[in-house]
Formats: C-alpha cells, sequence, structure tokens
C-alpha cells in the first residue's frame, strides 16, 4: 500500500499544472541596437517572466530559448497565411522548417496565425485564415503535438461593432462569419482567444470623456454597465467587451480562455501624445503586470484567470509609425530600464537582476539545476517540498533552522534546493525538473552564499 501511494504521489507531482499564474511579455525585434537573443533569453530566466511572444520564427531566438524553462509563442506573418492555408502540405512544410527543428528544447506552446489579421489589410483574405488554422492544427494532430501546442490568431478591438457598454457588445457586421468559424475552431480544440487590448490607444483618442486614472488601471470609483457591472479599469471593460461579442455569435455557453496577447503604455510619442509619458507608462505596466499575477477574472466572469502579455519588452527604433509605436519598451536596446518596473524575482536563476544584461553573462560550461518557476502555486510548492523530503528521498537538512540553505525562511527558495537535490539524484533527465509544471532547468547556479545547491 505505501508503495502504491509514493507512485500515485510521484504521478501527480509529474503531471502537467492545469493552471499556474504567469506573466508573459511581447519581444519585438524591430530595432539595431538590441541585445543577442542567447543574452536575452539568458536574462529573461531572473525575472517573472515565464512567457514571451515574438512576431515570427527567427530561429536565433528559438535556439535561444531553449533549456530555460520559458515557454515561447511563434506566428506565421501575415504575407505568409494565404501560403499556409492552400493546402496541409504547405503547413507541414512550414511546421517541418520553422518550428520542429527546435522542439522539444525550446518549449514552444502556441503558434499564432497572424497578427491582427482581419484589420489590418482589406486586401487579406478573411477565409486563408481560418483555413491556415485548420490547417496548422491537422499537423500538430498528425504529428501529436495538439495538445502541447495550440492554434489561434490575435485580434485588435477593431473586430468588435463598439466596446461599451460591455455587456452589448458585437463583432462588426462584416466579421461575424468569420468570427464565428474562429471562435468554434478555438472551442473546439481548446486553444484560447487573443485580444490586442490598449485602454492607451482609447484614453489618446477620447481624452475628454476617458478618465485617465480608469484607463491606467486605477479608477476607484466604477464604470457601470447597465447590466449591473461595475468596472474600474477599461482592461477588464474591454476583456468582457470581447467577451459579450463570443456571447452574441453563439458560443456563451462554451468555456472559451480570452487572453490578452498585447497590452502596454508608451513612454513617449508625439506632440500631441501628451499621455505618452515615462511616469503613465510605469503606472500602467506596474498594475498590468499585478493584474497578470493577481488570478483575477473580469466583472462578468471573476473566477476565470487572464493571461497577459506585455507589450513590450524593447523600444524598437525601426518601427514604423509615429514616436509612440517606437516606445513602448520596458528596456532600451543596451538594457537599461526605461522606467522602474520591477520584474525581479528572488531565487530565479541569475539572482533576479535583470539590470545584468550589460555583463557577458555567458553560461558557465555544462552544469544544470532544477528551480521552482517564479510565482509557482505555494499549495503545489508544499506538497514537492513534502514529496521531495519524503518519499523522494532527499536529504533536506540544509533548509531546516540550523542548516546552510534555511535563511531566507522561504517556501520558494526551501522548495527549489530540495527539487534540485531530486533533480540531481535522478539523472538530470528534464522529466525529474517537471513536478507538476513548477519546475524549470537553469544554467546558472542558484546557489547562494553558503548555499550551495548540488550539481550532479
Amino acid at each position: 500500500m505505501a508503495l502504491h501511494l509514493f507512485h500515485l504521489l510521484l504521478f501527480l507531482l509529474l503531471s502537467p499544472l492545469s493552471y499556474v499564474s504567469s506573466v508573459g511579455i511581447n519581444y519585438g525585434t524591430l530595432g539595431n541596437n538590441l541585445p543577442s537573443p542567447k543574452k536575452v533569453a539568458q536574462l529573461l530566466q531572473s525575472t517573472l517572466i515565464d512567457k514571451v511572444k515574438i512576431y515570427d520564427t527567427n530561429p536565433d531566438i528559438l535556439e535561444a530559448f531553449s533549456n530555460t524553462g520559458i515557454d515561447l509563442i511563434v506566428a506565421v506573418e501575415n504575407y505568409h497565411v494565404a501560403n499556409i492555408s492552400k493546402d496541409a502540405a504547405a503547413a507541414d512544410d512550414w511546421f517541418a522548417t520553422r518550428v520542429q527543428p527546435f522542439i522539444p528544447a525550446t518549449s514552444i506552446v502556441a503558434v499564432c496565425v497572424g497578427n491582427e489579421y482581419l484589420t489590418s489589410d482589406d486586401n487579406l483574405d478573411p477565409d486563408a485564415l481560418v483555413q491556415a488554422m485548420q490547417n496548422l492544427h491537422a499537423v500538430l494532430l498528425k504529428r501529436g503535438l495538439d495538445r502541447k501546442i495550440k492554434v489561434t490568431t490575435p485580434h485588435s478591438m477593431a473586430v468588435l461593432a463598439s466596446s461599451f457598454p460591455p455587456s452589448a457588445s458585437t463583432f462588426a457586421t462584416k466579421l461575424i462569419p468569420t468570427m464565428s468559424s474562429i471562435v468554434g475552431f478555438l472551442a473546439d480544440t481548446g486553444a484560447p482567444f487573443m485580444v490586442n487590448a490598449y485602454p492607451y490607444f482609447a484614453y489618446r483618442d477620447n481624452p475628454s470623456t476617458v478618465d485617465l486614472e480608469y484607463a491606467l488601471l486605477g479608477n476607484s470609483t466604477g464604470v457601470h454597465d447597465p447590466k449591473g457591472y461595475i468596472y474600474h479599469n477599461m482592461l477588464d471593460a474591454q476583456i468582457d467587451a470581447v467577451r459579450s461579442a463570443i456571447d452574441a455569435i453563439g458560443f456563451g455557453n462554451l468555456s472559451m480562455k480570452i487572453t490578452v496577447s498585447e497590452s502596454g503604455w508608451p513612454s513617449k510619442g508625439d506632440s500631441e501624445d501628451t499621455a505618452a509619458t515615462p511616469n503613465n507608462a510605469k503606472t500602467y505596466n506596474t498594475r498590468l503586470i499585478e493584474r497578470a499575477q493577481s488570478n483575477k477574472g473580469t466583472p462578468m466572469k471573476p473566477k476565470d484567470n487572464i493571461e497577459i502579455f506585455v507589450f513590450a519588452l524593447f523600444n524598437e527604433n525601426k518601427k514604423p509609425g509615429g514616436a509612440s509605436e517606437r516606445n513602448f519598451g520596458i528596456f532600451n536596446g543596451d538594457g537599461s530600464k526605461v522606467y522602474e518596473v520591477d520584474l525581479s524575482c528572488e531565487f530565479c536563476s541569475n539572482g533576479g537582476a535583470f539590470e545584468k544584461m550589460s555583463t557577458s553573462g555567458q553560461v558557465r560550461g555544462p552544469s544544470v539545476w532544477c528551480v521552482a518557476k517564479p510565482h509557482a502555486d505555494e499549495k503545489v510548492l508544499q506538497t514537492v517540498l513534502d514529496f521531495c523530503c519524503g518519499p523522494g528521498g532527499v536529504d533536506c537538512r540544509e533548509v531546516y533552522e540550523s542548516g546552510k540553505c534555511f535563511e531566507p525562511d522561504k517556501l520558494h527558495a526551501h522548495a527549489s534546493y530540495a527539487m534540485n537535490a531530486y533533480y540531481q539524484m535522478h539523472g538530470r533527465n528534464y522529466w525529474n525538473c517537471d513536478f507538476k509544471g513548477t519546475g524549470l532547468v537553469t544554467f546558472s547556479d542558484p546557489s547562494y552564499g553558503t548555499c550551495r545547491y548540488r550539481q550532479q
């Protein structure tokens, strides 16, 4: 009986976790002063960011993020959607050459087919988008990857006929047939509905009617919807507007996860963009990151967690459009912060200091360790700790009160030590650092002070 319970506990720990709070970020590359992908990947490991969304399948980026514990979302560029829509063979060729060579070392969890495809150019065929998504899913299904990698497409808020009041929102009439097909596909495949939501643009275009604090995610008085919902920030209202539009085309009875695939605030703009300031950008993105970590839903669906991807990691000095388009980044190309936003994470690899971007940051030899993911669910971490220090066979004396790794007395630190010891004991196989989705492999030594993390 004891052996049976041991195997059951081990199975539960090593099985995927259905949901862990996370913060994603968009990594654009339209700049001539950006650090190398390898340096970006190494240093993002030291932050609370655990998902990165890019806008293509840049092989240097895909290679750089291998074995980092950071999930990656890749994209089919808008101009390539038509080709992939032609037949399954074209989609298979795209996947085989662009994505397949990098998995499983690089954790690719989604493919975005286009970006704001339906509202970016009137000459693009909406039917091609739907067909391309279906073709790519068929490729993943054939390869047994459809549960790991989801197919979706990010929309702008312009797919809505109107966004206020949220409860009365619908999709633009001409897009309803296409949106019905897309939402049906997402529901069938378990993929999220992605929306790029920017309260900044709503405020910029209507400063006399939109309250700045409401746009900055901080209005405490609230905006009332006719159906009784109260909104304390515009982003939640935008999310629920999308939810209402989905309901209006007949999918309200399905569980549809909504992901904010882009949201941010520029620190600089043209002369008329008076709200594009470092202080407003700092306020918005600080609150946005807190929102992403909160595990909270929206007034319409308070129990539905909303995954959020901040836009963006870097200012991109070669991006077309107005000045604000080039100044959404949290960081400058040299790694310095445009303004102060706390992305630090205690006991992440590299010691939790993104500011180290200006240093060499080279990987040291073949050594590898296992640590707890930033902001992993504490209940799961406690179970992991109990398992490792009990039936898992780890000697945990160093994390007891008199041990060298007791301080700081925090669950995340103690669990990291125990997880690494278990990982090293069992041959450093990647599945020995899963722990129900709470562990990640790092090439940076997490040892500190007199606390030494074991190596094989």
